[in-house]
């Protein structure tokens, strides 16, 4: 494979029709250079070289991310990481990385592709939780989001409710959107704080998962209909991204996810992870191009569809797996 520099700046240009090429690329040379990847495909009695198409790609189970370092090259080269949240006491992922840069322009790109240019967007980031622990994924991207707008109401809120209101009022006849990105449980304790709110027509409410142990459990309808009357918008719209990931999909509502040109699902059968689901139902298997410093071919914990229309509907987690912090409501 060619460097990571030239691999990288080929995603911008990539279409549905190179999408193969390119992963069986990254699939021999991550097979070959990932110590982890190699490991797991060996244990499994599997030859890089039968592999011959996108399809019968083995997909690393999420979980080495916590037990492992999972890099592609000599792991004393990345000593940065993002690391995934987690209650006291659990063992959370850790995404190696060489440079941030990357991974900041990307996920940039990837959101100025669904939603058009940030310099369009007042930021208005609601992540408590998240900007109380460091190496956090969301809320670099969040910050450098809100360094690009170049908005001076861009910012972040911990648990000023209320001066975050006043803020969305003020800016209410603004020429700019507002984009309110939350980690759900801070957007059900907003609107669920009583406090007068009069919503402005130009605002968009983004919710990327998570209730951290704050609050039951809830079904993705369950939290949209508490929210949905509060904020007083059509729709509420989501991320679904996870610290192992470096791409991020977007859903303008009903749960239903646009996939990003970098990023693929195979459904998984439920019962038997090594075999691809029969149906449109599964566990969700992600190629993500951009995870080209780790591992591109991920087994997450997740469950999900494909629809007609080639969206990603995702279901809630898989039974019995482990509860994560972050990107999911079951």
């Amino acid at each position: 494979m060619q460097d990571f520099k030239s691999f990288s700046q080929g995603l911008t240009k990539l279409s549905p029709d190179s999408f193969d090429a390119r992963a069986l690329e990254l699939f021999y040379f991550q097979a070959k250079e990932n110590e982890v990847y190699k490991s797991y495909l060996r244990a499994r009695g599997i030859r890089p070289e039968s592999i011959c198409t996108v399809e019968e790609i083995p997909f690393l189970p999420i979980q080495f991310f916590k037990d492992f370092k999972v890099v592609s090259g000599k792991a004393g080269e990345f000593s940065e990481f993002y690391s995934s949240s987690g209650t006291s006491g659990m063992i959370t992922s850790r995404h190696y990385y060489s440079s941030s840069d990357f991974y900041l322009q990307h996920s940039l790109s990837l959101f100025e592709a669904e939603y058009g240019p940030i310099s369009e967007y007042h930021i208005l980031a609601l992540l408590p939780a998240y900007l109380e622990r460091k190496g956090s994924s969301l809320v670099s991207m969040a910050h450098h989001w809100i360094q690009k707008s170049g908005s001076e109401y861009s910012g972040f809120y911990l648990y000023n409710q209320r001066e975050l209101l006043q803020r969305m009022e003020a800016l209410a006849s603004d020429s700019r959107m507002i984009l309110l990105l939350g980690v759900t449980f801070a957007l059900l304790d907003l609107a669920g704080s009583k406090l007068s709110f009069e919503p402005p027509k130009n605002l968009i409410v983004m919710e990327t998962g998570g209730m951290k142990g704050r609050r039951r459990e809830m079904v993705r309808q369950e939290v949209h209909d508490i929210l949905l009357p509060f904020f007083g918008t059509e729709s509420i719209h989501s991320e679904y991204g996870m610290t192992e990931l470096f791409s991020q999909a977007y859903s303008k509502g009903e749960g239903k996810y646009t996939l990003p040109p970098t990023m693929r699902v195979i459904l998984r059968d439920l019962n038997d992870p090594l075999s691809r689901a029969n149906g449109q139902r599964g566990g969700i298997n992600i190629i993500d191009l951009a995870n080209f410093e780790s591992c591109a071919f991920i087994e997450t914990q997740d469950m999900g569809t494909i629809g007609s229309d080639g969206m990603l509907k995702v279901l809630g987690r898989i039974d019995n797996s482990e509860i994560r912090g972050c990107n999911l409501l079951v």
